[in-house]
């Protein structure tokens, strides 16, 4: 009798065993971290380092690249050759400044009444309008917070660093589901300077998703088809307006069409796009219409959605998704 009770209760844990429901799981890579879908679809990784060798000219990796559709098509591009150093799904700024008061007690009776030690920074990786030498997002740590059948959490915690000088904590949850033959990437950037961090008005930069640069492309707004003109980096007037969301496709080589949507939330500062079909890219600016100077004592939250999916941009549905977006808090 004691050995079939045993015999019955390892078949009870078996089942139990067998049964477990599957969930989304975030293991180890060659330059970061993977998440998978519970049936071990790859949805993305989490860059924390450069590949070597690599095409990748900005001093920072901290993106997510590949970014694949639910199919497995990736979306994303890493250093294309136009712009090398665009990385996949990302955040950074090429025309900032870090502010950081003197101290004019120390400087006498003539001393000003009021300035600061500025430090230029480029994070973006061009170079062009503040220096990108020993400025680099690293990535401090990258882990699961909860992964579920249904959904995965991640957590991301960068520290932005000038020469040896951590400037800027940065943490980014991501919040990853799959509904209606989509992916949804649910993001939310908290960035935290050590002193106050200057974002010059500037026609691109900040947060990113850049496509791939390959096959036929086409953007897409709550209006339809994109048909405006494209936006210039030096005249940031010339951007595209502000809206919910644009989206991008992609028509492969291989026939297939993929795409991103990116959407703003009512709680970001008032953005426009910079837009452009020499870019494949999807970029709400928020340093458009005016600077933005992220106070040290008062941390600055971004939040975006993105949709990625397979064939051209599922328009009703991204609706959808975009009105319930706009509703979250």
């Amino acid at each position: 009798m004691r050995i079939i009770c045993l015999l019955a209760l390892s078949g009870i844990a078996l089942s139990a065993q067998v049964a477990a429901p599957r969930t989304y799981s975030l293991s180890p890579v060659t330059h970061g971290v993977q998440l998978k879908t519970p049936d071990g679809r790859v949805v993305f990784e989490y860059m924390k380092t450069k590949p070597d060798p690599s095409d990748l000219t900005s001093t920072s990796a901290a993106c997510f690249h590949p970014v694949l559709t639910p199919s497995g098509e990736r979306v994303s591009n890493l250093a294309p050759d136009d712009h090398p150093h665009h990385r996949g799904m990302y955040l950074a700024w090429h025309n900032s400044e870090f502010r950081q008061p003197i101290d004019s007690s120390k400087g006498g009776p003539y001393a000003p009444l009021f300035g600061w030690n500025i430090t230029r920074a480029d994070f973006w990786g061009w170079g062009v309008f503040a220096p990108v030498e020993r400025r680099v997002i690293q990535t401090a740590d990258v882990k699961l917070l909860a992964g579920t059948a249904d959904r995965a959490d991640i957590e991301v915690r960068n520290d932005w660093i000038v020469g040896t000088r951590k400037m800027l904590d940065e943490t980014t949850t991501a919040r990853v589901t799959e509904r209606d033959g989509v992916y949804l990437i649910d993001l939310v950037f908290r960035l935290a300077p050590l002193v106050d961090y200057h974002l010059a008005k500037q026609s691109f930069s900040g947060f990113n998703f850049q496509a791939r640069k390959d096959g036929e492309t086409h953007y897409t707004s709550p209006q339809g088809a994109v048909t405006l003109r494209n936006a210039h980096y030096s005249m940031p007037e010339l951007n595209w307006p502000a809206s919910p969301w644009y989206g991008i496709n992609i028509k492969l080589q291989n026939g297939k069409t993929v795409g991103a949507v990116v959407m703003d939330h009512p709680s970001n500062p008032p953005s426009t796009w910079h837009g452009s079909r020499s870019l494949w890219m999807l970029n709400p600016v928020i340093a458009a219409i005016e600077p933005i100077t992220i106070r040290s004592d008062a941390p600055l939250t971004l939040r975006y959605r993105v949709v990625v999916h397979d064939g051209e941009t599922p328009t009703p549905l991204v609706e959808n998704l975009s009105t319930e977006w706009r509703l979250t808090r």
